[in-house]
């Protein structure tokens, strides 16, 4: 096997440039959750080009590749990348900046995307040296529910070939490009977005007695629902209960007839995750009818929670060590954010780790979802050589 990690680094760094380039198509041209036309039409050019057999359309813009080792049917390995962008603008400015004007690849998904196709184009070039099959899978609307992952399982992403084990990978702007991450068991949380209108009696503000004020019946509700965190779950039960957007359109001297809220709820654990909307739903309710009011709370249920296999995210660490050195791999905490390539980690066994894109001297650092995201691109030797080798020892 060390002739062939030799070769895989090889061909790493030999095919940087060219992976880059790919990555820089795909972040200037930015398409939105399952939106993905172009970037489809363009993963599968260049799997054209690499050689490489793939079905295109599922749920319309998502496209499955398959490599044949030897023993194609002995073992399956599904390596997963997501194509779609955020409503965001970028103010970036470099040569390769977003020309879709408020759609910005701020989550890295154009490295996700680049990093699997330069992947496939090592393993397509070694398949005499592995035994199994690689799954290619370039999924649509990661960043949207339902989530394209549950859509591509429900139109048969896992069958024809089965996978035995599914690996996934996503940029971390907190460690510095050359190190990757991994964590064994729980790592993200679920996810669900809370609406919630609370209705009264609007009025003059001078004459509150005559009004039922929306406004102080909400200041109500969100102080007791924050019980729903610190003393209704297990202390070592991760939650979190957050709400970033109130509407209340009134003035300095009108009380508003309706106060509309949205948040999100995160935990780890799906019989509390059911529990804690039963709870939050009362207590929203019951406290704005003991206030002369009423509320509307409604929740829609999104990613459930991310587990990674044990033996197979172990396994890839130390495949990581061997790869990358024990000094850039490094154990990764839990995350209360959430991914829907939890739903592929829900059926078969995942591993889902963290690439390093940080480079401070650089001033390369911007968080996620931010309008000045970018990544050192020296990152991406390592993750199309990473991934390749995973993929390889995994199926070995």
């Amino acid at each position: 096997m060390e002739e062939l990690l030799s070769i895989i680094k090889s061909k790493a760094a030999s095919y940087k440039d060219e992976v880059i380039a790919i990555r820089r198509h795909i972040h200037q041209h930015p398409e939105l959750s399952f939106q993905e036309y172009n970037t489809s039409k363009f993963v599968c050019s260049k799997l054209d080009e690499f050689g490489i057999t793939y079905e295109a359309g599922m749920v319309e813009t998502g496209v499955v590749g398959l490599i044949k080792g030897n023993n194609p049917e002995s073992r399956v390995v599904a390596l997963r990348a997501d194509l779609d962008a955020l409503p965001i603008k970028e103010e970036n400015e470099v040569p390769y900046k977003s020309i879709n004007e408020g759609v910005m690849h701020a989550c890295g998904h154009d490295v996700h995307t680049s990093s699997l196709l330069g992947a496939a184009k090592i393993l397509n070039e070694v398949k005499d040296q592995f035994e199994g099959t690689v799954k290619l899978i370039f999924q649509p609307g990661e960043e949207r529910l339902p989530g394209g992952a549950s859509l591509m399982i429900k139109e048969g992403v896992l069958e024809n070939p089965e996978p035995n084990a599914i690996i996934g990978q996503h940029v971390y702007p907190q460690l510095e490009a050359g190190k990757v991450g991994f964590k064994s068991g729980m790592y993200m949380a679920s996810t669900d977005e809370l609406f919630m209108t609370v209705k009264g009696k609007g009025g003059h503000a001078a004459l509150p007695h005559l009004n039922v004020d929306p406004v102080l019946i909400t200041a109500h509700i969100l102080t007791a629902l924050q019980q729903v965190v610190s003393r209704m779950s297990h202390p070592t039960a991760p939650t979190v209960l957050s709400f970033g957007k109130m509407i209340a359109d009134g003035a300095t001297n009108i009380i508003p007839d309706k106060v509309e809220l949205e948040g999100t709820f995160r935990a780890m654990n799906e019989e509390w995750r059911a529990e804690a909307h039963v709870k939050m739903k009362n207590m929203a309710e019951s406290i704005a009818k003991s206030m002369g009011g009423e509320c509307e709370f409604k929740i829609l249920k999104g990613y459930p929670f991310l587990v990674n296999d044990e033996e197979l995210t172990n396994n890839a660490k130390e495949s990581a060590i061997e790869f990358l050195g024990n000094e850039n791999v490094i154990d990764l905490d839990l995350r209360m954010t959430a991914e829907d390539f939890a739903y592929f980690s829900q059926k078969k066994p995942s591993c889902f780790y963290r690439l390093g894109i940080k480079n401070e001297a650089e001033n390369i650092s911007s968080g996620l979802h931010t309008s000045t995201f970018n990544i050192d691109e020296n990152a991406i030797e390592t993750s199309i050589g990473l991934m390749a080798w995973l993929t390889i020892k995994e199926l070995n």
